[in-house]
């Protein structure tokens, strides 16, 4: 029986939150924010749990449509359901 020549695509998944560059747009964006020490970490905890979030509802509404692929108009959907809920 012959190997797969196929070749995995799969990329290393960063462990690391991009603190660095966190902290520099804050700096960049609002010079006067002061933050504690470790709040980029919960911006990018918060940026994590929306994309998560949005992925499930594109998910969701790509099943009520039968449809195989997530396209633009069912994330463009699930976003403003997700922006609807989290504003009350």
């Amino acid at each position: 029986m012959a190997l797969s020549t196929r070749v995995s695509q799969r990329k290393q998944i960063k462990r690391k939150a991009p603190r660095g560059f966190l902290k520099r747009v804050f700096k960049q964006r609002k010079p006067h924010l002061r933050l504690e020490s470790r709040g980029d970490l919960l911006v990018h905890l918060n940026c994590l749990l929306f994309v998560h979030r949005l992925a499930e509802e594109s998910r969701a509404n790509a099943c009520e449509n039968k449809c195989g692929v997530i396209n633009k108009d069912h994330v463009l959907a699930a976003a403003k359901v997700i922006l609807k809920k989290s504003r009350g």
